[in-house]
């Protein structure tokens, strides 16, 4: 690996850019870190966002109209969209108040048939939102 460039201090770095001519731009209060490799970086995103990995609410989705219509009908599978899992809570967008209704009388049906899928055991129940 190698050697970490030394770092100047502040009032070093004025008193050169003084001396060339250049004004110093960075602001007062800021610190200066040391750099990451880039690769730890993207490997750190890729982990947030989830990218290229299966999660749960992928799961979720790609099982929703049998999760929700176990009986082949779509009406409120179609009508219906997993959003996100937030404190082991799946919240669910529903444009329409019947739908969003009979979701609701359903939910415990729901929440035990998601907890049958794998990496979903940790949802507890649903919440149902306009949108």
């Amino acid at each position: 690996m190698p050697e970490p460039a030394h770092q100047f201090s502040r009032l070093a770095e004025e008193l050169v850019g003084d001396l060339r001519g250049l004004p110093y731009n960075e602001p007062r209060r800021s610190r200066p870190r040391p750099a990451q490799p880039l690769s730890a970086v993207v490997e750190q995103l890729l982990q947030l966002h989830q990218i290229g990995r299966e999660s749960p609410e992928q799961t979720i989705r790609d099982h929703w109209r049998t999760l929700v219509d176990p009986n082949g009908g779509n009406a409120n599978s179609s009508n219906s969209h997993p959003a996100r899992i937030e404190r082991n809570m799946l919240t669910v967008l529903v444009p329409h108040s019947v739908v969003r209704n009979e979701l609701f009388h359903h939910r415990a049906e729901i929440v035990a048939r998601i907890k049958k899928l794998p990496g979903c055991g940790h949802v507890k129940a649903l919440n149902l939102r306009a949108g």
